[in-house]
């Protein structure tokens, strides 16, 4: 399959191959939806707490007498039937992260780029390079029309264009190991450089 590159200017830069195997594939929801739920799941903290019964600060003597009153038997103002007593059967802090296998988190990322060449959201570039001057980057990112826009490098991001990139709102940049389905699919587009596409494509073989 075979897409266009071009310049950060919008110049052209030649085409590149792409794997069928990975850009090619008909997107599938499911799976997309299982691996960003693993994603977000492994993201979650899980530290919320609540006190129970026996953590909230109350004196454990008896608050009125057992018969006579004729109200409901009680004991202490620790139980859960009462304001600001404990609560019973509240969260606790917890891992909510589970397993996925390598295999499918691989066929998740794939079908994520082939879901963002398909709805027309892929960009090619031929390298991401600056001088590090924030308003040039923003000038250009500007006229190519990008918003909201995931950039994907090959193994290490230039530092000059890293800096340059830091303070443009709605732009990221990862290197390929960081490349993941939740970040992919919330791009409105997602740009890969030469050494990007090469690096993703040795990644998920």
């Amino acid at each position: 399959m075979k897409a266009d590159a071009i310049k950060l200017d919008g110049k052209k830069a030649g085409s590149v191959d792409l794997d069928e195997a990975i850009f090619g594939l008909e997107p599938r929801i499911d799976i997309l939806h299982r691996v960003v739920r693993w994603q977000r799941n492994n993201a979650q903290a899980g530290t919320h707490k609540v006190k129970t019964r026996r953590e909230v600060s109350y004196s454990t003597k008896k608050i009125y007498r057992q018969k006579g009153t004729g109200g409901a038997r009680h004991g202490a103002r620790s139980a859960p039937i009462f304001r600001s007593g404990g609560i019973y059967k509240g969260p606790t802090p917890r891992s909510h992260g589970h397993e996925l296998t390598k295999k499918f988190r691989k066929l998740g990322l794939r079908h994520a780029l082939s879901a963002k060449q398909a709805a027309g959201e892929l960009v090619i570039i031929e390298a991401a390079t600056s001088a590090a001057k924030t308003a040039e980057l923003a000038k250009q990112v500007k006229n190519l029309g990008w918003k909201r826009a995931l950039i994907i490098d090959g193994a290490t991001v230039n530092e000059d264009f890293l800096r340059a990139a830091r303070n443009i709102e709605g732009l990221d940049i990862l290197p390929t190991m960081g490349a993941n389905v939740y970040d992919i699919l919330r791009s409105d587009t997602l740009v890969l450089t030469k050494a990007g596409v090469e690096a993703l494509e040795a990644r998920l073989k």
